[in-house]
């Protein structure tokens, strides 16, 4: 799932009247009454809906502390510190910076989730491009892509992992073990469409630039108390650590920092509110659409092969599912359906629904969201190149992807 990780404070007008909520406010709101709705009205067993939320509570806590991680962690300067450090080391280069932004982007990803790399990662590549007085399109498209398809790698790189993790009983360790060559795959194709797509049409004369100078952060303090909450978290994860446990500690190490160095930086808006309203609300509708006759017609789509033809087929039907909709509801939807035991499909599914949401903005709400920050900084990114790109890039990724998992499996 990809979704903002906080609701931007909403100013005042000159009158002293609140601006409207933000869209995405609304429809976090309107879908948590919805499914609180079916609950009270018979059409989702109350039974049912306590199960599901107990399910969930544990990703609910590491969703809402790890998002107030990586919030602060960009308030204390870490991105935009690595960001001009990367642009120093291509030392000129253009294909040089696309490597390393790429690798930036993916490493973000898979250690501190998508919605880091695609809300907070996104205006920190944007002033780097104003900086180098570059185009800022192929920076700001690398976040955007590489915050779907290069969350594949651990539990904690998506929320779809964390359930597809779950399922079928993986250890973060064990995890990676089956999809390092799918999002290895799933890198080389979004690192080729990016590159010849994007990259080399908005290179500079010579491809070459000019670096920019070391700007150190703003407190160093709290720099490196971020930067050791990120590692300590990261440290966690790779040793089994619960991961609800291992982000409340690193957010807390960082709160701590704040609440010494900076408490005005403190506000109630860095919790994720959206983000869990909207969790909650989803997963009670999709259960209850699932009842309804979903299940039936997303049964219907996956079928029951097995084998190559039964992997792809799962992994299109989570692309074709996540751009018709949303990536979310798309790989909730087919879990339900899949069977407990049929390990190979569900991981396919979840790499269509992971990499696959790039052919229109709905089928990531972060990507709208991406689009906001875009425009509010003034960065105009070609929408039509955008979405056949991104139609190209979910299909070849996902296909490359799903037939690594073939031979991992």
């Amino acid at each position: 799932m990809t979704l903002a990780a906080s609701a931007p404070p909403v100013p005042s007008g000159p009158a002293g009247r609140r601006r409207r909520p933000h869209p995405l406010d609304v429809v976090a709101v309107v879908l948590a009454l919805t499914g609180v709705g079916c609950v009270l009205g018979g059409l989702l067993p109350r039974a049912e809906a306590g199960a599901t939320m107990h399910r969930i509570l544990p990703l609910l806590v590491f969703l809402g502390t790890v998002v107030v991680l990586a919030e602060l962690t960009a308030v204390a300067g870490v991105f935009d510190v690595l960001g001009t450090r990367l642009a120093i080391a291509a030392r000129g280069s253009w294909a040089a910076l696309f490597l390393l932004c790429v690798g930036f982007a993916a490493l973000t990803t898979v250690t501190l989730n998508l919605d880091t790399t695609a809300v907070l990662l996104t205006p920190v590549m944007l002033a780097l491009a104003g900086n180098l007085r570059v185009a800022a399109a192929p920076l700001a498209v690398t976040t955007v892509w590489l915050a779907n398809t290069a969350s594949l790698l651990l539990p904690v790189s998506n929320l779809t992992n964390l359930l597809a993790a779950d399922r079928i009983g993986l250890d973060p360790v064990g995890f990676a073990a089956r999809m390092w060559l799918p999002q290895l795959a799933a890198l080389v194709v979004t690192g080729l469409v990016l590159w010849f797509s994007w990259w080399r049409r908005h290179r500079p004369p010579d491809g070459r630039f000019r670096p920019p100078s070391t700007r150190p952060p703003a407190d160093s303090v709290l720099y490196r108390t971020a930067l050791a909450g990120c590692l300590i978290f990261v440290v966690g994860v790779l040793a089994e650590v619960e991961i609800g446990i291992v982000s409340s500690v690193s957010a807390a190490l960082v709160l701590v920092g704040f609440a010494v160095r900076a408490p005005r930086m403190l506000r109630l808006r860095l919790l994720p509110w959206r983000l869990l309203v909207f969790v909650i609300g989803l997963f009670l509708v999709v259960q209850t659409l699932g009842r309804l006759g979903l299940d039936d017609l997303v049964a219907g789509l996956l079928g029951d092969g097995d084998g190559a033809a039964g992997l792809l087929r799962a992994g299109g039907t989570g692309v074709l599912l996540a751009n018709a909709v949303n990536n979310l509801p798309a790989y909730l939807a087919g879990e339900s359906v899949l069977p407990t035991g049929d390990a190979p499909r569900l991981l396919a599914l979840l790499i269509g629904t992971n990499a696959g949401p790039l052919a229109v903005p709905w089928a990531s709400l972060a990507t709208l969201l991406w689009f906001e920050r875009c425009r509010s900084a003034g960065v105009s990114v070609p929408l039509r190149r955008f979405l056949l790109t991104g139609a190209l890039l979910a299909v070849a990724g996902t296909a490359a992807a799903v037939g690594a998992l073939l031979l991992t499996g």
